[in-house]
C-alpha cells in the first residue's frame, strides 16, 4: 500500500510550494467499499429531502388555503409565488455557496449548507403569515442550492473512477424517491381524521428537519476531499485521510491494494480568481460549457413540458379527479428514480458519450411519439402515464448525467462553481421559463397546445443529445485529473496523462 511519504515537496516561491503526489490515483484504484456507502449515505441522501420538499409544498397547496390551515395564503400563491422565491433561492444560494465551496473546502460548505436547510425548513413549519412561509420558503431554496455544489464536488472527488458515474446518477436519481415519499406523506399528512388542518401541512415540514438532522449526524464523518486538501497547502491532512481510508479497505477486503500509478505535481496557491475561472470554462473549455448548456436546457424544459401540466392535463382532457392525480404521480415518479438506477453502470463501461447521447435522444423521440398519439386521441389517462413513464426512465437517466459531465468535465479548482452556474442556469430556465412557457400551453385545455408543449420539450432533448454525440468527453473509468487538467498543475514535470482543453 502507498502511504507515508507519498507526497514529495520540490520547493517554495513568493505564492507557494510545488509537491508530487499519487494521491488521486490512490484514491481512484480503491475497490467498492464499507467506507464509500457511508459517502453515498452521508452525501447523497439530500436529494430525497429535495423530492420531498419540493412535492410536500405542490400538495399542501390547497390545504393551506383553506379556512382554519393557520396561514392567510391562497394556492395559486403556494404554487405561485413562493414556488418561484424556492426556485429563486435555489439559484442564488448555488451561486453563493459554489464559489465558497471552491474556496473554503467542501465539507465545511456541505455542514453549513444543510445546517441552512434545516433551519429554514424548520421555521417554514413555524410560519403565521405568508411573508414568514415566502422568506423560509427562499432561504430554504438557498441551503439546497448550495447542497448541489458542495456535494457533487465532494462525491466525485471521492468515490473512485470506475464507479463515479454510477453512483452520481443514482444519487442524482434519488430526489424521486423523495418525490414518492412527499406525495404519500401529504395522503396521511393532510387527512383531517387524523390531524387538524393547521397541523398536518407542519409536521410535513417538521419530517424534513428529522431527515435532515439524521443526516447531519451521518455526514459529520465524511472527510475533507484530499484533492482540495492538496492544492490549498494542506497536503498532510490529505495523507493522513487516505491513509485511514486505505487502512479500513484494506482491513475490509483482507488483501493489500495495487500500487497507484500515476503521479501529479501540483504548485499550490492560495487561491484561484473569478476571471480565471470564468476564463477557464468560458474559454479554455467552451466547447465543454457548451455542452453543459445544452444538456440543463434540454432536460429543464422537457421535464417541464411533461410536469408542469401534469395534473392540468389528467383533469382536463380525462376526467381524472383532482385528488386522485397523486396516483399517477408516483407512478412517473417511480419510473424517474429507476431510470438513473438501472441505467447507471452503461455510463462507466458503454461510456458517456454513447450514453448522455443516447438518453437524450431517446426520451425526446418518445415525447415526440407521445405527443402524436396525444393528438390522434388514442391515449388514456393510464396509457398516457405509461408513455410518460417510458420517456422519463431515459429522460432522468440523461437529466442525472447533465450534472455529472459537469461536474467531471473542468479543472478541479473551478468544479463547485461550474456545477453552481450550469444547476442555476438549469434550475432558472426549468422554474422561471418553462412555467411561463408550459403553463399556458397546457392550460388552454386545446389539445394542439399541449402538443406544442411536448414538442417543444422533445425538441430541445433531441437537440442537447445531438450536441452530446459531438460534444461529450469521454469521461469514463478516467481519473478527475486526466479529464481536466487542474490549474495549480506545474507546467513542468505535470502529470502523466494530462490532457488538453477540448
Amino acid at each position: 500500500m502507498a502511504t507515508g511519504a507519498d507526497v514529495g515537496v520540490h520547493g517554495a516561491d513568493g505564492s507557494g510550494r510545488t509537491i508530487t503526489t499519487r494521491i488521486p490515483a490512490r484514491l481512484d484504484r480503491l475497490p467498492w467499499s464499507r467506507w464509500h456507502w457511508t459517502i453515498v449515505v452521508g452525501l447523497g441522501t439530500v436529494w430525497i429531502l429535495d423530492g420531498l420538499e419540493v412535492t410536500v409544498v405542490g400538495n399542501i397547496a390547497s390545504r393551506l388555503s383553506e379556512p382554519g390551515s393557520g396561514l392567510d395564503i391562497s394556492s395559486s400563491q403556494v404554487t405561485g409565488l413562493a414556488a418561484a422565491l424556492y426556485v429563486a433561492g435555489a439559484c442564488v444560494g448555488a451561486l453563493f455557496w459554489g464559489r465558497l465551496t471552491d474556496r473554503h473546502g467542501r465539507k465545511k460548505l456541505f455542514m453549513i449548507t444543510l445546517v441552512v436547510y434545516l433551519a429554514a425548513t424548520a421555521l417554514t413549519s413555524l410560519s403565521f403569515a405568508p411573508w414568514w412561509f415566502f422568506t423560509f420558503r427562499f432561504l430554504t431554496g438557498f441551503g439546497i442550492g448550495g447542497e448541489y455544489a458542495a456535494i457533487n464536488s465532494a462525491i466525485d472527488e471521492l468515490i473512485p473512477a470506475s464507479y463515479r458515474g454510477r453512483v452520481d446518477l443514482a444519487i442524482n436519481g434519488s430526489f424521486w424517491v423523495g418525490a414518492v415519499g412527499g406525495s404519500l406523506l401529504s395522503i396521511v399528512a393532510l387527512n383531517t381524521d387524523f390531524l387538524a388542518k393547521d397541523v398536518g401541512w407542519r409536521l410535513t415540514f417538521a419530517l424534513g428537519v428529522v431527515l435532515g438532522l439524521v443526516i447531519l449526524l451521518v455526514r459529520r464523518n465524511v472527510p475533507e476531499s484530499p484533492r482540495w486538501l492538496l492544492i490549498h497547502g494542506r497536503e498532510q491532512e490529505a495523507e493522513e485521510i487516505v491513509s485511514s481510508i486505505e487502512r479500513r479497505v484494506e482491513a475490509e477486503k483482507g488483501e493489500p491494494l495495487p500500487e497507484p500509478e500515476k503521479e501529479l505535481v501540483i504548485h499550490q496557491r492560495s487561491g484561484v480568481t473569478f476571471g480565471e475561472i470564468a476564463r477557464t470554462v468560458f474559454h479554455d473549455y467552451r466547447r465543454r460549457a457548451v455542452l453543459g448548456f445544452s444538456l440543463f436546457i434540454g432536460q429543464a424544459f422537457l421535464y417541464n413540458a411533461i410536469t408542469f401540466g401534469f395534473g392540468t392535463i389528467l383533469t382536463t382532457f380525462f376526467d381524472v379527479p383532482t385528488g386522485d392525480t397523486g396516483y399517477y404521480f408516483v407512478v412517473i415518479a417511480v419510473g424517474n428514480f429507476l431510470g438513473p438506477l438501472l441505467l447507471g453502470k452503461l455510463f462507466d463501461t458503454v461510456g458517456r458519450r454513447v450514453m448522455i447521447s443516447s438518453t437524450y435522444l431517446l426520451s425526446g423521440l418518445l415525447l415526440f411519439g407521445t405527443a402524436w398519439l396525444f393528438d390522434r386521441g388514442v391515449l388514456t389517462a393510464g396509457t398516457l402515464t405509461a408513455c410518460w413513464c417510458a420517456v422519463l426512465f431515459f429522460a432522468s437517466a440523461g437529466a442525472s448525467s447533465a450534472y455529472l459531465t459537469v461536474s467531471e468535465i473542468f479543472p478541479m479548482e473551478t468544479r463547485a462553481m461550474s456545477i453552481a452556474f450550469f444547476y442555476a442556469l438549469g434550475t432558472a430556465a426549468g422554474g422561471i421559463s418553462g412555467p411561463l412557457l408550459f403553463a399556458d400551453l397546457t392550460g388552454t385545455g386545446k389539445v394542439s397546445d399541449t402538443v406544442l408543449a411536448f414538442e417543444i420539450g422533445a425538441g430541445l432533448m433531441c437537440a442537447a443529445g445531438l450536441v452530446a454525440a459531438f460534444c461529450a468527453v469521454n469521461a469514463e473509468r478516467r481519473s478527475l485529473e486526466d479529464i481536466a487538467t487542474p490549474l495549480t498543475a506545474a507546467p513542468a514535470g505535470g502529470a502523466k496523462g494530462l490532457s488538453a482543453p477540448q
